[in-house]
């Protein structure tokens, strides 16, 4: 996973940079990566207008760099300290104010249409001028950037709230600063970790190694526990059970769940006695508001022994936040909580604000739970301060029942072994992947199980099997499969 550093991290490893070389060495190499993706946006540098708005520090000093470059490749450059509200007509403004540090506000300057005859490029150095680097909040007048160049690592701002409308396509630059000095404690999922992660099932498995028990719906209210137990199933779980407080057995139409019968009312008992060989449970949708599923959800999350993912109702059914540390202070499994904002709200008293990281955190820090907060970047955070961000997700998922399939694929996740906040980000990140190849509009809720797989079966492979053979010859490295 890539780490992602907020502004005090970027601090200690600058710090770190400046004792094993000289700051004009790192300012040179920034400067370049800066002009070259210049370079690449206008098409080449000959001819071509540059406006560069300076700072005084270390952001305007990269931006001076890469102008004296640009002047030396035979663009015609202009450096302006920020405060212009109007600049000369060019074909791209560099956006070199004031970087990660800047706090407070600031109005992005205009500027008429260059030589190239369309309104200015704009590329912004490390982060546009305006949005908060740990939060991604933008004020009024932030500058919106067609591109980005960020050093080092990403920073939370470029992924988060309304950074990635401000930021456009984002270029890391290594430029050679020891990034690993400093212990991330957010991380960026990519397609690479799916496979790094995944625990594919043993060659002598069966299907209760995986074995994933539902508990979702309601009369009424039984499209939740259909999508529940698709995401699952399709997330690789060999075995779903699935029980609906009320409701008949096999009324839920998913044909290869395993249905169970479940009483109306104190139906906990009967979970925990049927639970067995299942190695996950989700709890919680389509389960309705009634006291008698706040008092089920609060047995089973005090007493289940599998790890648990509690969703939508099952969330609700803590009360306020005060209340769910009581319920979750004697529990004996792992947990993942997956609120939205609403749900959220109604648990700790107010929504999440601009800070999502933070959120996420102190709710997981308070809950001693693994939370996955919703949203346009999905955050999945755990008690000891550690978080993971998942940007694969998109508007495609503003639509009912989405949360529940997902809901289903962190289950059976964990089901296989994976470690709680890993089976949430990694399920986050799946779960974006397959919504976006649904369709653009009208995507609904029950396309994702089977692009789900789809994804999964691109991401997760397991390697050769036993009987894919392989041919080395004698100093070939090329590999010919028999």
């Amino acid at each position: 996973m890539k780490p992602v550093l907020t502004r005090a991290e970027m601090g200690s490893v600058d710090a770190a940079a400046a004792t094993a070389e000289p700051f004009e060495a790192i300012v040179g190499r920034a400067g370049d990566a800066v002009a070259r993706t210049a370079r690449h946006l206008l098409g080449g540098a000959y001819g071509r207008r540059v406006v560069v708005v300076a700072g005084r520090g270390h952001n305007g000093d990269d931006g001076r760099v890469a102008a004296a470059i640009l002047r030396r490749r035979g663009a015609r450059v202009l450096v302006v300290a920020p405060g212009e509200l109007e600049l000369p007509a060019c074909d791209l403004v560099v956006d070199a104010a004031y970087g990660t540090g800047f706090r407070g506000s600031y109005t992005a300057p205009a500027a008429p249409a260059g030589r190239l005859g369309r309104r200015p490029l704009v590329l912004a150095v490390d982060i546009a001028t305006g949005v908060d680097a740990d939060t991604g909040e933008a004020c009024a007048g932030a500058v919106r950037a067609d591109a980005t160049v960020t050093f080092g690592a990403l920073k939370p701002g470029l992924l988060l709230g309304d950074g990635p409308e401000h930021s456009g396509h984002v270029v890391l630059a290594p430029i050679g600063l020891p990034v690993a000095a400093v212990r991330a404690a957010t991380r960026l999922v990519e397609d690479a970790d799916v496979a790094a992660s995944w625990v594919p099932r043993k060659r002598s498995g069966h299907k209760w190694d995986s074995a994933v028990y539902v508990v979702a719906g309601s009369p009424g209210m039984l499209g939740s526990a259909a999508l529940v137990a698709s995401g699952a199933q399709r997330a690789g779980a060999g075995m779903v059970r699935l029980a609906s407080p009320g409701v008949v057995p096999g009324t839920v139409p998913v044909t290869e769940a395993v249905a169970r019968r479940l009483p109306p009312t104190d139906w906990a008992v009967p979970v925990l006695d049927d639970l067995g060989r299942s190695r996950a449970l989700v709890l919680g949708p389509g389960l309705g508001a009634t006291p008698e599923t706040t008092q089920a959800v609060r047995r089973l999350v005090a007493e289940v022994a599998v790890p648990i993912v509690l969703d939508a109702d099952g969330l609700n059914a803590l009360g306020t936040l005060d209340e769910a540390v009581r319920v979750l202070a004697s529990r004996r499994a792992p947990l993942v909580m997956t609120p939205h904002d609403g749900e959220y709200a109604r648990l700790v008293g107010s929504q999440p604000g601009p800070d999502r990281l933070s959120a996420a955190r102190d709710l997981a820090r308070r809950a001693r739970a693994v939370v996955l907060l919703k949203g346009p970047a999905t955050i999945v955070a755990t008690p000891d301060g550690d978080a993971t961000i998942v940007v694969s997700g998109s508007q495609r998922l503003s639509t009912a029942g989405t949360g529940d399939v997902l809901a289903g694929v962190v289950g059976a996740l964990l089901a296989s072994g994976i470690a709680p906040d890993g089976a949430a980000a990694l399920a986050a990140h799946v779960h974006g992947r397959a919504a976006s190849r649904g369709l653009a509009s009208g995507l609904v809720a029950g396309d994702l199980p089977r692009l789900v797989a789809e994804v999964l079966g691109e991401l997760a492979r397991e390697g050769p099997g036993p009987l894919d053979l392989v041919e080395v010859g004698p100093g070939d490295a090329r590999v010919r499969r028999l």
